[in-house]
């Protein structure tokens, strides 16, 4: 007992030695918690995700809260040698403070939680990690339609939260409303390929139709909006320099969506083919013909 004394006494009396010695522990704690919650996995499922990011924001408030304690005497000290410089220390400090309070904003409006997609200005990704100071990303490209991670990771600092709109995507990760679409540069009736294109989605389509209907009805009640429904739709409109263009929509897995748009890209381009230049030959044939005519009677 005597021993434990004379230790303590001498780890309050050399404070940074004491300082150095938890904050060691404390990484040494975390580190052996986080390998036990990781396991041998090669992927983090979102569970594992949830529960190493919660180790690291209890460890750093549990050592940040010791180190208060500890030294609380020369921070009251300190605290009252700045008071005649309190607007220049918190104008430095402009960063910090909004990284911390965007924190505060982003838990109680529960805007996102780990393993959501979201969307923070041109970024998107799917969140893997948030503390005090920042939220962390997993790149995924959805503006080019595939949907796809990049192996980019992105770290926002949370003071973003009150300059840009934060859009949470968490349904897109299971099912999406994909679009794309097809522009025609000649002037042709293009209304007759779209009950025959309708069909030939409905055909691709048609091994989730079911549980996309069943998702579609969660989301509009979640969202409590009229969403367009499960069905493909196409619409047929004009660029500004005059080309048609021919916009296809369809609500699938995510997963799948670049492999069922080729496929349908494929059909379009057959059936137009298949439908249109086959009319140009047989319009040019006899002009063809009676113009070898013309020369041979010549």
């Amino acid at each position: 007992m005597e021993h434990f004394d004379l230790i303590a006494d001498y780890l309050l009396q050399h404070k940074l030695l004491f300082s150095a010695l938890m904050f060691g522990i404390m990484l040494l704690l975390r580190r052996l918690t986080i390998s036990r919650i990781r396991g041998d996995d090669n992927f983090l499922s979102d569970e594992q995700r949830k529960w190493i990011s919660r180790t690291k924001n209890g460890t750093f408030s549990v050592l940040l809260l010791l180190l208060f304690i500890l030294w609380q005497a020369e921070i009251s000290k300190f605290a009252l040698s700045l008071t005649a410089i309190a607007v220049a220390v918190v104008v430095a400090s402009k960063e910090i403070i909004l990284c911390f309070t965007g924190s505060i904003q982003r838990a109680s409006s529960r805007s996102f939680r780990i393993g959501d997609w979201i969307e923070v200005g041109a970024l998107c990704g799917e969140v893997i990690e948030h503390n005090l100071m920042a939220t962390v990303i997993q790149e995924v490209d959805i503006h080019h339609g595939n949907y796809h991670y990049t192996g980019k990771t992105v770290t926002l600092p949370n003071s973003m939260f009150f300059s840009v709109p934060v859009k949470n995507m968490n349904f897109m990760k299971r099912y999406v409303y994909h679009h794309f679409s097809v522009t025609i540069r000649e002037t042709v009736n293009l209304y007759p390929l779209v009950p025959i294109m309708l069909a030939k989605m409905d055909e691709h389509c048609d091994d989730f139709a079911e549980v996309a209907k069943r998702y579609n009805h969660v989301i509009e009640r979640h969202a409590g909006v009229d969403l367009p429904g499960a069905e493909p739709h196409i619409q047929l409109s004009n660029t500004e320099t005059g080309e048609q263009l021919v916009h296809f929509m369809l609500f699938c897995p995510t997963n799948r969506a670049a492999e069922i748009e080729q496929l349908i890209r494929e059909d379009f381009m057959g059936l137009y083919c298949h439908h249109f230049q086959s009319k140009e030959k047989t319009v040019t044939r006899p002009q063809e013909v009676s113009g070898d005519f013309s020369q041979s009677v010549s």
